[in-house]
C-alpha cells in the first residue's frame, strides 16, 4: 500500500493538548507520537497558519485581556499575522460542547495560532497530513483553493520537509493543483457524508454518479494515493474497493477505542484520531496478521 499503517493525532493531539498549536504538537511527540493532521489557511498578509476554523473560534480564542470571545471573531483571511498573534488559543472555554468532548486536554496558556513554517520545522522526523481548509460554498470565507496549495507549497521545501508531509481536503480543486504541480507529492482526498452528496460542489465539477457511485473509484479517476472517509462511513465492502484499486484508506476522526480496535482489525491503512496516545495503546495489542 502507498501508505504504511499510521496512527495521525488529529488537529496535533486535541483530546490531549490545546488544538493545533506548536506547544500541542510538541507535547504530543513527546509522548510518542510521530505523524499529525494539521488545518492551514492564509491570513490576510499571505502567512500560512495552522488553524482549523476560518473564524476565530469563541470556544477555545481569549482576546489580549484574556476574555474569551463573545461570538465568533475575525476571518483568520481579514487578519495580518501580526494581529493574529494577539489571541490565546491554549485553553478551552468552560462549560462548551468542546469541554465536554476532551474533558482530558490540558492547557498550555499563551499558545498562539502558530506559522505552518514552524510547525514543519518543529523537528525532521515528524510527519504532517496538512488539510487545506477551504469550502466552495462559502468562498468569501478563506482563501482560494488554488492559491492556499502553492502557498503551502511554497513553505514545504524552505521548511525542509519534502519528505514528510501529505496534502488533503474536502475541496478536491486544492490537492488536485498539488497533483499536478508536485505529481511526486502524496495526497489524500476526505470525504464525508456531506461531500458525496454535493460531490460536484465538492469535486470541483465532477460528481460521484459519474463513477457509478462508488468514492473509491472517484478518488482513483484523481490519481490519488490515500482516500480520507469520515470512519462511520467505511465499511469493508468500501474497504476492499479502495485496497482493490491501489489507495491506502485512512479514517477520521476515530476516537472510541472499540472502533479503532475494529478498524484495525478491518485492516485501514492508518487513522486520524483526537487521541492518538489511545490508539497507538491498541495498536501494539491488536493482532493484526
Amino acid at each position: 500500500m502507498p501508505l504504511s499503517f499510521e496512527i495521525q493525532g488529529h488537529r496535533g493531539a486535541r483530546g490531549l493538548f490545546p488544538e493545533n498549536t506548536l506547544q500541542g504538537f510538541q507535547a504530543a511527540r513527546d509522548l510518542g507520537v510521530a505523524a499529525f493532521e494539521l488545518d492551514v489557511g492564509l491570513t490576510r498578509d499571505g502567512v500560512v497558519v495552522v488553524s482549523h476554523d476560518p473564524a476565530l473560534n469563541p470556544d477555545i480564542t481569549r482576546d489580549r485581556d484574556g476574555r474569551f470571545l463573545s461570538g465568533h471573531g475575525p476571518l483568520i483571511l481579514d487578519l495580518g499575522f501580526a494581529e493574529l498573534g494577539q489571541y490565546d488559543v491554549g485553553r478551552i472555554r468552560p462549560g462548551t460542547r468542546y469541554a465536554d468532548l476532551f474533558p482530558d486536554q490540558v492547557a498550555i496558556d499563551g499558545a498562539r495560532i502558530p506559522t505552518l513554517l514552524d510547525v514543519l520545522r518543529m523537528d525532521d522526523r515528524t510527519r504532517f497530513n496538512i488539510e487545506l481548509k477551504t469550502d466552495p460554498g462559502c468562498p468569501e470565507r478563506s482563501a482560494h483553493p488554488v492559491a492556499l496549495a502553492d502557498a503551502v507549497m511554497a513553505v514545504i521545501d524552505p521548511a525542509g520537509a519534502g519528505g514528510r508531509v501529505m496534502i488533503e481536503s474536502f475541496d478536491w480543486r486544492g490537492p488536485r493543483h498539488v497533483r499536478e504541480m508536485r505529481p511526486d507529492m502524496p495526497t489524500a482526498w476526505l470525504t464525508s457524508p456531506t461531500t458525496e452528496a454535493a460531490s460536484a460542489l465538492w469535486w470541483g465539477g465532477r460528481d460521484l454518479a459519474s463513477h457509478g457511485g462508488s468514492v473509491p473509484r472517484a478518488v482513483a479517476a484523481e490519481g490519488g494515493t490515500v482516500w480520507a472517509p469520515q470512519y462511520l462511513t467505511l465499511t469493508r465492502d468500501r474497504l476492499s474497493e479502495a485496497h482493490g484499486l491501489g489507495l491506502s484508506v485512512l479514517p477520521w476522526t476515530v476516537n472510541q477505542a472499540s472502533d479503532i480496535r475494529r478498524l484495525i482489525q478491518w485492516g485501514v491503512d492508518g487513522l486520524i484520531t483526537d487521541r492518538p496516545d489511545l490508539a497507538l495503546r491498541i495498536l501494539g495489542q491488536v493482532d493484526t496478521g
